[in-house]
C-alpha cells in the first residue's frame, strides 16, 4: 500500500493541512480488551492514531451501544468536545446509516463530537458521492472502520419492497431494488405487510451495500486488504435500541 500512503500525504498537503488521522475515544489506547472499557468524554487526538486499528475501532462501537442500552451513556459534556476538535478532527470511524429518525449514530454508538463520520440517506445504501465520502473519511481523515448500519422497520426499504414512485425518492429506492430482487422466497407475500420479508431485505441490503463498497472503490477495498480499515455490516433494532453486528 505504499502508493496509497503516497497519495494520501499528497491529498493531506493539498489540503493545506487540515485532514488529521483519526483517533481513538480519549486517552491513548492500547491494544487490549481493557482499552475499550476507558473510553473518556476527552476529544480525540492525533496521537492516539497510532494505537487504534480496525478491531478497535468496532469494539468502541459495540461498546458504546451495549452503554446506550443499559443507559450507562458517558453524558460528556460537549462544549470541551467542540473547542478540542475547533482546529482538526480524528473520527474513528465511518458510519452509513439510514435518514430514519429513531437512530442516530452518536446517539446510538453513545460517541461524542469528532467520533465518527456519519453519512445518512434513505435505505443507508452507498452511491458515487457517498463512496467518495468514505473514501475521504478513511484515506484522506484516516477513518479505521466503515460500518454500514441498516434498522428494523425501515420506511425505505417497505417502499423499494411496495415499487414505491413518488418523484425523486422513486430513484433512491431504486438504489434498494436489488436487495429486494436478490431475496428469495416469500412468494406468498413480498411486500411491506410481510414483516418478515421486509426485515429479509433490510438485511440482504447491507451485505450488498457491503459488496458495492468494495467492488465499487478499489481506494477501500485496498486498505481493507491492508488492514487498514475493516468493513462491516450491522443492524439496529427500533424497538430495544439493540445493534446487532453481522
Amino acid at each position: 500500500m505504499h502508493g496509497h500512503h503516497v497519495e494520501r500525504r499528497h491529498f493531506l498537503r493539498t489540503a493545506g493541512g487540515t485532514l488529521l488521522a483519526c483517533g481513538c475515544g480519549g486517552a491513548l489506547a492500547l491494544p487490549s480488551r481493557q482499552a475499550f472499557a476507558t473510553q473518556t468524554c476527552a476529544a480525540q487526538t492525533s496521537e492516539s492514531q497510532a494505537a487504534m486499528t480496525p478491531d478497535m475501532a468496532l469494539q468502541y462501537l459495540k461498546d458504546g451501544n451495549a452503554r446506550f442500552v443499559a443507559g450507562t451513556r458517558l453524558n460528556c459534556d460537549l462544549a470541551p468536545q467542540v473547542a478540542a476538535t475547533a482546529t482538526g478532527q480524528h473520527p474513528f470511524a465511518a458510519i452509513v446509516g439510514c435518514i430514519d429518525s429513531r437512530e442516530s449514530a452518536t446517539t446510538t454508538f453513545d460517541q461524542g463530537i469528532g467520533d465518527v463520520f456519519a453519512a445518512r440517506v434513505a435505505g443507508n445504501f452507498v452511491n458515487d458521492d457517498i463512496l467518495g465520502s468514505l473514501e475521504f473519511a478513511c484515506a484522506a481523515a484516516g477513518a479505521r472502520l466503515i460500518l454500514v448500519v441498516g434498522h428494523t422497520e425501515c420506511g425505505a426499504i417497505k417502499g423499494a419492497c411496495d415499487d414505491v414512485v413518488l418523484g425523486n425518492l422513486t430513484q433512491t429506492l431504486a438504489n434498494i431494488k436489488p436487495a429486494v430482487a436478490a431475496v428469495e422466497g416469500f412468494d406468498e407475500d413480498r411486500s411491506s405487510k410481510n414483516a418478515a420479508f421486509v426485515q429479509a431485505v433490510a438485511e440482504k441490503n447491507v451485505e450488498l451495500t457491503l459488496e458495492r463498497i468494495r467492488r465499487r472503490s478499489p481506494i477501500l477495498e485496498g486498505m481493507e486488504k491492508a488492514g487498514d480499515i475493516a468493513i462491516a455490516g450491522a443492524m439496529y433494532d427500533v424497538q430495544t435500541g439493540i445493534v446487532t453486528f453481522a
